[in-house]
């Protein structure tokens, strides 16, 4: 490692090395370009500042071109891209502001710290927006656990754990998520964490508990920058730039890029800061994220074209001799900016005291557009606010088809030998207690899904978790969901249906979407196969996202997961949120005793890419189910109808496992029994039992709401057919007449719920 000399001035600096430039992850272009920008070499602390704020993790320098492609704005959209979070309206004086990010790289070295501080910092994305957090979301992917991968077994534990810790802490709800294990995780896991905040949507006050909105700006001259919350330590410096760089055994050292949180700090910053806001004294906020006092300031600069004066000796700090270039790039946990109104410093520094907070004068808003940093009366640092925060090159990367699509789509999966009748119960079992299918049960249990009592539908069932907001009638519905598989298998359509099974779990608790957020989560962008493939999944997002009229209002994308071992599965996380119609009757994925079973949509004869094939015949090959936009629309609008309308009693979406999968959790969920009859037609046993046909779901009808179910059938133009009756304690199904299934509702859930335990050697 180079031995930087940190306390060099603009005055005395010299040309950089290759290998200075190199180790801040910059290419001699983007250092040529930083001297265009300047008229001069820059300092050390200047390197520093564009080398985090110009890293992938901050510019999007590779992936700007393609987060084009997403509808942004739409009539309930008051805030787009481009802020903190995102905020939408959802009426009755109302909005939701939310976001999903990664913390891939931190949570693969040093997993709880990792995980932890990934929540932390997407929660100081909403409150900074002014908006009360109320619900905290994950999705998180890993490679094989169980015995014989204790690395994984470690990972994993401690990315839960982290989780756990911080939410529950702060006393934020984890109320939904998604976990998958894969190979391509095994040297890359996915840590991506989503929170929900609730906002005042206009001047007029709807419930005390909600403020108004706020935005990270830093505009009038002369008003104040104040420094908020922990002291800057050595911890995170390069967190940006270690999260935009392939892993390897160098940065699996990197522990000092991982930053140390603190949710009892976090909690009482929250809550001060909301306090704050409701004063009407903030300009602007912004939390000290990835690349910490640098990019807050140089956004919400860049955001008024206005220029801040910077005092670094007054920033706290809480280790001795820190530098310039050290307080620039910490990513030190629980920070804020703040820009007050002149002449209300006193108000802020009364209620941070309160709060037991420090409040410090940092600097003042000035004229001009540069972001200017004295220490000890020297400048350290003096760049234009735009060139650091909107000015980053962006790279049109050569694309090029991977090689091995053609392979694998190709393969003749209809050549291989059907399902026998005989092994349909083990295949069940197989499904129930894998990794991916088997209930999590043992995870969301360590998250405290009841603090704030706002949780109407709680973790494990329902396809998605409902919130009631106080001060309305309406209610919420959240989820995030992925099915990476496909997204490797053909892009496109992987990102398409990322955004269909989001909005049907949203449909299945009767919920319409009002705004979405991605974690686009790929390998090295500058590899043509790999961008290939992250063009057609955002194009396959876009065009979902349009059909079901849903605008992505925030994001995050992280590349370079990526090691010697290979790149991961392309990975886009789709968070949604629903809004539910007062009245509406709660809808779950369990079985009410007595009622008639159906299956809405048709199923094809179609494995690519499912959970059955990869169980029984160790292939992941194949198209994936095709998306159809217009009956998934369809679908959606008959399960929220039908909900609202009290005609439905239970509704579970199809998708990982098929029908029997389906069928078997909501017994499961329910402790009720059934008895299902199915005809196979055209279908092959397997396909019959576990495709994933997309646009389908199974929903249940008490005996007197049969003929509203078939006027609603016929009103929304779907396929609906009978296929049984919850009934007992019984799971038996039969095929074309001949019983092949019977089971106990016992038997399943011991499977079901203990698959993961017992993977893991917990019982």
């Amino acid at each position: 490692m180079v031995d930087f000399n940190f306390n060099r001035t603009v005055a005395d600096t010299k040309a950089f090395s290759k290998t200075v430039i190199r180790e801040h992850g910059l290419t001699e272009d983007e250092y040529g370009r930083i001297k265009k920008i300047l008229g001069r070499h820059p300092s050390l602390a200047e390197l520093g500042m564009y080398s985090v704020l110009w890293s992938e993790h901050c510019s999007y320098k590779h992936s700007k071109p393609l987060l084009k492609l997403f509808p942004t704005t739409g009539k309930a959209v008051l805030q787009g891209p481009g802020e903190n979070a995102g905020i939408v309206d959802i009426g009755g004086g109302l909005a939701l502001s939310f976001k999903i990010e990664s913390h891939n790289h931190p949570s693969a070295v040093e997993p709880y710290q990792g995980a932890a501080t990934g929540v932390g910092g997407i929660i100081r994305d909403v409150f900074t927006m002014g908006a009360r957090p109320v619900a905290l979301l994950d999705s998180l992917r890993f490679g094989g656990i169980g015995p014989g991968n204790p690395r994984m077994n470690y990972l994993f534990s401690g990315v839960v754990g982290g989780i756990a810790g911080y939410g529950n802490c702060i006393g934020i709800p984890t109320v939904a998520g998604e976990i998958y294990f894969a190979d391509s995780y095994g040297t890359n896991i996915l840590v991506n964490a989503m929170c929900v905040g609730v906002v005042q949507s206009g001047d007029e006050t709807v419930d005390e508990l909600y403020g108004p909105i706020v935005r990270g700006r830093a505009a009038g001259r002369g008003n104040k920058v104040l420094y908020v919350g922990a002291d800057t330590g050595r911890d995170g410096i390069h967190g940006a730039t270690f999260a935009s760089v392939e892993i390897s055994k160098a940065t699996e050292e990197k522990r000092s890029s991982v930053q140390v949180g603190d949710p009892f700090k976090e909690k009482v910053l929250l809550e001060a800061c909301l306090e704050l806001i409701k004063t009407g004294s903030v300009i602007g906020m912004q939390d000290m994220g990835a690349a910490g006092l640098t990019s807050s300031t140089s956004e919400m600069a860049s955001r008024s074209n206005s220029g801040i004066d910077l005092y670094l000796d007054k920033v706290p700090q809480r280790e001795k001799n820190m530098t310039p270039y050290e307080m620039l790039l910490s990513e030190s946990q629980e920070r804020m900016v703040v820009i007050v109104e002149k002449g209300k410093e006193q108000l802020a520094y009364a209620i941070f005291a309160r709060w037991g907070l420090h409040a410090v004068e940092i600097g003042e808003i000035v004229e001009g557009d540069k972001l200017r940093c004295f220490f000890h009366g020297e400048v350290v640092a003096e760049v234009p606010a735009r060139s650091l925060a909107d000015d980053a090159p962006v790279y049109e990367c050569a694309e090029a088809e991977p090689y091995y699509l053609a392979e694998v789509q190709q393969v003749k999966i209809e050549t291989l030998p059907d399902l026998p009748k005989a092994e349909v119960e083990a295949m069940l079992f197989r499904l129930l207690t894998a990794p991916n299918l088997a209930s999590k049960r043992c995870v969301y249990e360590q998250y405290d899904h009841m603090v704030q009592t706002n949780t109407v539908v709680a973790p494990g069932v329902a396809d998605a978790a409902v919130l009631r907001l106080k001060g309305s009638a309406k209610k919420i519905a959240l989820t995030t969901d992925c099915n990476a598989r496909y997204a490797y298998l053909d892009p496109y359509t992987g990102g398409a249906a990322a955004v269909a099974e989001a909005a049907r779990n949203l449909a299945c608790v009767g919920a319409r979407p009002v705004g979405a957020t991605d974690c686009l989560n790929f390998a090295n962008p500058e590899k043509p196969e790999n961008f290939w493939s992250m063009r057609r999944v955002c194009q396959g997002i876009a065009d979902a996202c349009r059909a079901f009229e849903t605008a992505i209002i925030s994001g995050n994308v992280s590349m370079y997961n990526e090691s010697v071992a290979g790149p991961i599965y392309p990975t886009p996380v789709i968070g949604l949120v629903g809004v539910i119609e007062p009245d509406t009757p709660r809808v779950t994925a369990q079985f009410q005793d007595g009622d008639w079973l159906f299956q809405i949509g048709r199923t094809r004869n179609a494995l690519g890419g499912t959970e059955y094939l990869k169980l029984r015949h160790d292939l992941e090959v194949g198209l994936p189910p095709r998306i159809d936009l217009t009956q998934e629309k369809k679908l959606q609008e008959f399960l929220i109808d039908g909900i609202e309308q009290g005609i439905l009693r239970s509704a579970h979406d199809l998708s990982e496992g098929g029908l029997l999968v389906a069928l078997a959790e909501s017994a499961i969920l329910s402790n009720r029994g059934a008895a299902v009859q199915l005809m196979s037609g055209q279908l092959r046993l397997d396909a019959l039992l576990f495709a994933e046909t997309q646009a389908r779901a199974v929903v249940s009808v008490t005996s007197a709401a049969l003929a509203d179910f078939q006027k609603l059938v016929a009103k929304h133009g779907v396929d609906a057919q009978s296929i049984g009756k919850v009934q007992g304690q019984d799971f038996t199904l039969t095929v074309d007449g001949e019983q092949i299934v019977n089971l106990t509702v016992d038997n399943l859930a011991d499977k079901y719920y203990n698959a993961l335990p017992k993977l893991l050697g917990r019982k």
